[in-house]
C-alpha cells in the first residue's frame, strides 16, 4: 500500500470525525457521507458534531472517489446503514483495499418473510458481525475492526487513549498501528477479530443497564456490581456467538466496559439514564440525534440467549423495560432478587 496517498473515513458522525483527526496526524484523509448538503455544512464549518476538522481533512459525497484515492478504509457508520453502504462500495472495491471498521453493532442476516420481531430466537447463523458482512458483500479480505475505550469526545480533545485493530491479517494490524497511533493514542493487536468485535458490541448493553442504575440515584456499590456481574453475562453471550474469553479480559473487554458503563458521554449510558426517568423507546429515539448500538443489541442478544438458554439476566431484563411493559425499578427489583450465588463460575469449561 502506498504510505503516500490518503486514508478514507467512510462516516461523519463523532466518532468518524475524531478517529480522522487522529488519522491526519500521519496522513491525508478524505472523509465520506452519501449526504451532499451534510458535506457543504461541515465544509462552511470545518466541523461536525461540535468536533473541528484539521486542515489536511477533506470532504467528499462521491464513492468512487474516495475508493479511488484510499487504498485504507476505515468504515465508521451505524450498523443500520453498513450492509448497504457495503453493497454501494463493493463494485468500486480492489484485492488490494484494506478495510478496518469502527461499527460496535450487529446485522440479522434471516429467513426469507422473517425480521426480529417475528422470531422467537436467533441462533449464531444468523447473526453477522462488521467484518461478516464486508466479507459477504464486497472482494474485501483484509479485514480488522477498531474496538476499545474510545469515546468521541475525549478523543477529539486529545486525552491520552488507546484501542484495539483486530485482525486475521498482521498486515492490516500494522497498516491500523503506522496510521493511527500518535503521542496520546496507543494501538494494541489481536488475532482474534470475531471476539473483540463482539466485546465491542456487547458491553453497549450493560452501558445502558449502568446509565439506569445512575438515573435511579443508586450508588457506585450498585455500579460495581453491575459491571462486574455484566462481564460475565457478556462472556457468556459472546461464546455462545463464537467469541474468545480472553478478549473480553483485555483493553477492547474490561476496558471498554468500564469506561462506557460509567461516563455520560456514552449514548448508551444516556439511553439508561433516559429509561430511569420513566421515558419510553420512542421518545429516546426520537430525542437522540446519533444511534445507540446498544438498542438494537438488546432485541438481538436477548433472543440469542433464549435459543442457546445462556445466562443472561440483565439482557433479558432491559429487553423487557426496554420492549415490554417493565419499568426501570422493576427491572432493578427483579435483578435483585435473581437466583445467583457463585461468583466466576464462567471461567470453568468456558476456554
Amino acid at each position: 500500500m502506498s504510505s503516500e496517498k490518503p486514508v478514507g473515513v467512510l462516516g461523519v458522525g463523532s466518532f468518524g470525525t475524531a478517529m480522522a483527526n487522529i488519522l491526519s496526524v500521519n496522513a491525508d484523509v478524505i472523509m465520506y457521507s452519501r449526504s451532499q448538503e451534510r458535506i457543504e455544512e461541515i465544509q462552511k464549518t470545518r466541523s461536525s458534531r461540535g468536533i473541528a476538522l484539521r486542515k489536511n481533512i477533506r470532504l467528499t459525497s462521491d464513492l468512487a472517489e474516495i475508493s479511488d484515492q484510499c487504498e485504507l478504509l476505515f468504515p465508521m457508520i451505524p450498523s443500520s446503514g453498513f450492509r448497504d453502504l457495503m453493497i454501494d462500495l463493493s463494485p468500486l472495491l480492489r484485492p488490494y483495499h484494506i478495510l478496518i471498521h469502527g461499527t460496535k453493532g450487529l446485522d440479522l442476516a434471516l429467513d426469507p418473510g422473517q425480521d426480529i420481531d417475528s422470531v422467537e430466537t436467533i441462533s449464531r447463523s444468523h447473526v453477522k458481525t462488521m467484518s461478516d458482512v464486508i466479507r459477504e458483500e464486497t472482494i474485501a479480505i483484509r479485514v480488522g475492526c477498531l474496538a476499545g475505550p474510545n469515546l468521541a469526545k475525549e478523543l477529539a480533545e486529545g486525552h491520552p487513549a488507546a484501542t484495539v485493530v483486530a485482525s486475521h491479517f498482521n498486515e492490516v494490524i500494522r497498516y491500523g498501528q503506522k496510521y493511527l497511533k500518535t503521542d496520546n493514542f496507543q494501538v494494541y493487536g489481536n488475532s482474534d477479530l470475531r471476539a473483540i468485535e463482539l466485546a465491542g458490541v456487547l458491553k453497549n448493553i450493560i452501558a445502558i443497564a449502568s446509565g439506569g442504575l445512575q438515573g435511579l440515584g443508586f450508588g457506585e456499590n450498585a455500579r460495581g456490581m453491575l459491571i462486574s456481574r455484566g462481564l460475565i453475562e457478556i462472556i457468556y453471550l459472546g461464546k455462545a456467538l463464537g467469541g474468545n474469553v480472553t478478549a473480553f479480559l483485555g483493553l477492547a473487554g474490561i476496558g471498554d466496559l468500564v469506561t462506557t458503563a460509567n461516563s455520560s458521554l456514552s449514548r448508551n449510558f444516556t439511553v439508561g439514564q433516559m429509561l430511569a426517568r420513566g421515558m419510553t423507546i420512542k421518545d429516546i429515539l426520537n430525542e437522540m440525534d446519533e444511534v445507540a448500538e446498544g438498542i438494537n443489541t438488546v432485541k438481538i442478544m436477548s433472543k440469542v440467549a433464549r435459543h442457546y438458554d445462556a445466562k443472561a439476566p440483565i439482557t433479558n431484563t432491559l429487553y423487557n423495560v426496554l420492549f415490554g411493559n417493565m419499568t426501570a425499578n422493576e427491572g432493578l427489583e427483579y435483578l435483585m432478587k435473581f437466583p445467583m450465588s457463585r461468583d466466576i463460575e464462567f471461567l470453568k469449561g468456558l476456554d
